[in-house]
């Protein structure tokens, strides 16, 4: 009978060693997390180690929820949001997208752009809100245009920045076996670059709830950021609270939203 060595069983099957840093889901642990700290801020405002004055308790956060939704307020807010997001996002990322692909398979387009987007991509977008309104009006247009450019940005350094990190050496074998450039640029760039393409998209999402928020800010009778603007003109910290949490909640619904399309489109990749 052969020995084993030391560490190692005699017998049963060897521990699959090639996951290559793969993350493995683990249940609940965000969750958890989540209802440990909202125990602890629970705990301390009542028992006075935390002053109501600077946060409110969750329970009252919670409790305003509640009746922002049986109240009907809290669609009358979240609704024109979620219309804004949507439309001022999806302007952004598919101009994005689109431009930096270009960007990255052509140097023509890369010489002449790539400067463009550097000098654009610093500015602070909330900045650019006064202009907007004097270009689009104050109603929804500028609206608009602040959340599209957002994410119009990041989302375009992010798109060629991942073209340009394919494997150049699947492409020189796609060159070896006689694909077209159409076919190489659909087989290989484009599957190669959508992992760093679905990254940029949660940094340019995120940027795009900000700028809503700051964009709802100034203009505008519904919305979550007139929600927030309204209870801190008032000093309410429950309803700004509850604000905070509506837009906290969106960020983590899109958040999950982009995990299960990553999950779906990149099962390549497991």
């Amino acid at each position: 009978m052969a020995e084993a060595r030391i560490g190692q069983p005699a017998t049963g099957e060897v521990p699959f060693r090639g996951g290559g840093f793969r993350p493995r889901p683990v249940r609940y642990v965000g969750v958890t997390v989540f209802v440990i700290v909202l125990l602890v801020l629970e705990w301390g405002t009542r028992a006075g180690w935390i002053s109501n004055l600077t946060l409110p308790r969750p329970s009252d956060v919670a409790l305003t929820l509640w009746r922002l939704a049986e109240t009907g307020l809290l669609w009358d807010h979240l609704l024109p949001s979620l219309g804004r997001f949507a439309v001022g996002s999806a302007m952004g990322a598919t101009a994005g997208i689109a431009l930096g692909i270009i960007i990255g398979l052509f140097s023509l387009a890369r010489a002449g752009l790539v400067p463009v987007v550097a000098a654009i991509f610093p500015i602070p977008k909330i900045a650019l809100l006064p202009l907007f309104v004097i270009w689009f009006g104050i109603g929804e247009g500028s609206k608009y245009a602040l959340i599209a450019l957002g994410t119009f940005t990041p989302t375009v350094v992010a798109t060629y920045g991942a073209v340009d990190n394919v494997d150049r050496t699947l492409i020189r074998m796609g060159q070896s076996f006689g694909l077209s450039w159409a076919s190489i640029v659909r087989k290989i760039v484009l599957p190669g670059a959508l992992p760093g393409i679905l990254s940029g998209l949660r940094i340019s999402l995120a940027i795009a709830i900000i700028l809503l928020t700051a964009a709802e800010m100034i203009g505008a009778r519904y919305g979550i950021g007139a929600y927030v603007l309204e209870a801190g003109s008032l000093y309410d910290l429950e309803r700004l609270f509850a604000g905070v949490t509506i837009l906290s909640v969106l960020g983590v619904t899109v958040n999950w939203i982009l995990a299960k399309i990553e999950a779906r489109v990149l099962a390549w990749r497991a």
